[in-house]
């Protein structure tokens, strides 16, 4: 994630409320993530990066992929594209 401070927009406010409820919930117990970060983490990252459409698609793709045929390892958040305007 980059360095400077993102401002989520009103969507993506409130797909954070859940993931922190879900995560308040989980607390204590094993992570059965087979990623780093964990997909909650991810989606907290995603959702404040890119938004509540795009942050939101990525995290479905990424709960997606975690199960015991998909991939693991680490797996961050890729950084906003910026657009090229001439």
């Amino acid at each position: 994630m980059s360095n400077t401070t993102k401002n989520p927009t009103m969507g993506a406010k409130a797909l954070l409320k859940m993931v922190v409820f879900y995560q308040m919930v989980r607390a204590g117990r094993p992570s059965g993530c087979r990623f780093v970060p964990s997909c909650s983490q991810y989606a907290v990252e995603a959702l404040t990066e890119h938004g509540a459409w795009r942050g939101g698609g990525m995290s479905i793709r990424r709960i997606a992929r975690c199960n015991p045929w998909g991939g693991h390892g680490v797996d961050p958040v890729p950084d906003r594209r910026v657009s090229c305007t001439q």
